[in-house]
Formats: structure tokens, C-alpha cells, sequence
């Protein structure tokens, strides 16, 4: 495979070689939600979401969106989506928000969209805190896709938008592999950087098609973004995704699901929460 690609090939070439097999699987603790999605079920809502970005919200290749969004599968759907069509994604933790950060990017200096969770978009809504967004986004993230709980003024419900878009996404001829994809901790990587840091990634932790790698990291961050989504990608291995980890299931849902590396959850990690195999 050439080097010279972006993480949306990864995903086309996946859907090609392995549709069916899960790619993504989530869970929320607090709600006992469980998810799971093949790749082409995962593509499904990449393009239907890549095409609400693009059609709805008028953005181009360039165009910044900043995700206020917590580790879950939704958030690995919309960075995709931002990657197919050349946007750079600019991550950042819910709670950092919730805390009276900013949800802007680092360079303010121009439009962006702006998508968030339901559980910090009164935050963002009543105040300052969206800055200077062109468009906001509101996410349920609800288990069965329903809609925002409360839909504040000026916000665009995305559960409700997203399913009249289609399922299949075609990109201009100006987004390459050299486009502009994340912007994460005030450094930008650009779609093929981001693939060479997937497969760096993927080697160092001898990751391959065989695995299950369970993780309870945020997406702010490049081993997050890394860990969560794009080294499982390019090594073939399946991802499962954590929010609100109770460290009492943590026994049996490595067993229930396969587990053979881990990110992230204490006690089954190294300090610094590098992916670890286990025994």
C-alpha cells in the first residue's frame, strides 16, 4: 500500500477487504449502552455525514470544525467525516468546556463549525463560549439515534439532519493526502501524516488484523485519535470504545469481547496509558 494516502482510503480499502467484521464497538457504562459497527455500517454514517458537512453546512476543504464531543463512536464518525472531505478536525475534551474553556479552536482568527454534545451545548448556547462558529451542531449522542433532548435557537440537530444525506460521498479533486486534516495540542498533521503515524503506531504496538483493542482515551488528543480509531484501521484490528468506564466490568467484557490489547483502563496499562498486550 502506498504511503501516500489519507485515512479515508484506509477506511475504503477496509470496507473492501472486510465489510462485515465489526470495526467499531462502544460502550457507555452509565447507560449500559452497547454499539457495534461494521466498517461498511461505519462508512454509511461517514458519508451520510461528510455529505451533511459538505451540502448542508456549505463547508470546503479547509473548513475547520472543532469536535466537543466525548470518546464514543459518533466522535470517530464525525473525525472520518471531516477527513473525507478535506476539513481539519480540531478535537477537544467536553470537560474542558464544561470547566469554562473556550470550545474554539486554537487560531481564532477565522470561521469554523462547531459540534458538540448535548451535555455541554447549553454551556456553549447561552454563553461565549462558541466564539466566533459559523454553524453549531448539536449531538444526542442517544442509543438509538433520537434527537436533542432540547434543540437551543441557532443550532442544527444532527441526529435529525444526517439521514436525508446519502450514503455514499465522492471528494473534489483538492483534497490529497497532503490536505490539512487535525489540528491536536497546537500541532497540525495532514491526512497522510496522520496514516504514517497510524502505521508507526500500529507496528510499535504489533497491532494486526487478529486483535481487539479496548480503550478508554479521549479524542483530544494524537494517541487518542491514534489508539481510538486510525492504528486499528490501518492494521486491520477492531476497536472497542469506553465512555464513562465503571473498572468493575472491566474483567469480563475483555473476556466478552475478545480483548487482546488495552489503552487506557487502570490497572491493565503501563503509566503513560500506551496500548498494552495482554498475557
Amino acid at each position: 500500500m502506498s504511503a501516500d494516502v489519507g485515512p479515508a482510503e484506509l477506511l475504503r480499502r477496509r470496507v473492501a477487504d472486510d465489510p462485515s467484521s465489526p470495526l467499531v464497538t462502544f460502550y457507555d457504562d452509565a447507560s449500559g449502552e452497547r454499539v457495534e459497527l461494521s466498517a461498511r455500517t461505519f462508512d454509511n454514517w461517514v458519508a451520510k455525514t461528510a455529505n451533511f458537512l459538505v451540502d448542508g453546512l456549505a463547508a470546503e476543504p479547509g473548513t475547520r470544525v472543532v469536535l466537543v464531543l466525548p470518546p464514543h463512536w459518533q466522535t470517530a464518525v464525525w473525525l472520518m467525516a471531516c477527513w473525507s472531505a478535506g476539513l481539519v478536525a480540531e478535537p477537544i475534551d467536553p470537560e474542558s468546556v464544561r470547566n469554562g474553556a473556550p470550545a474554539e479552536p486554537s487560531d481564532t482568527s477565522g470561521p469554523y463549525i462547531l459540534a458538540a454534545a448535548q451535555e455541554v451545548l447549553d454551556v456553549i448556547a447561552d454563553g461565549e463560549a462558541a466564539g466566533g462558529a459559523e454553524e453549531i451542531v448539536g449531538l444526542s449522542l442517544h442509543a438509538l439515534g433520537g434527537p436533542l433532548a432540547d434543540c437551543p435557537p441557532g443550532v442544527t440537530d444532527y441526529a435529525v439532519e444526517v439521514r436525508a444525506y446519502g450514503d455514499r460521498f465522492v471528494p473534489g479533486p483538492e483534497v490529497t493526502p497532503e490536505t490539512p486534516a487535525l489540528n491536536v495540542t497546537k500541532a497540525t498533521f495532514s491526512a497522510a501524516e496522520l496514516v504514517g503515524r497510524a502505521r508507526d503506531a500500529a507496528e510499535k504496538w504489533d497491532l494486526d488484523a487478529r486483535d481487539r483493542l479496548l480503550v478508554d482515551m479521549s479524542f483530544a488528543t494524537l494517541d487518542g485519535v491514534l489508539t481510538g480509531l486510525l492504528a486499528p484501521l490501518a492494521s486491520g484490528a477492531s476497536v472497542i470504545i469506553q465512555r464513562n468506564f465503571d473498572k468493575a466490568v472491566l474483567e469480563r467484557r475483555l473476556t466478552l469481547e475478545h480483548v487482546t490489547v488495552v489503552a487506557g483502563p487502570p490497572g491493565r496499562n503501563d503509566p503513560s496509558g500506551s496500548p498494552r498486550r495482554l498475557a
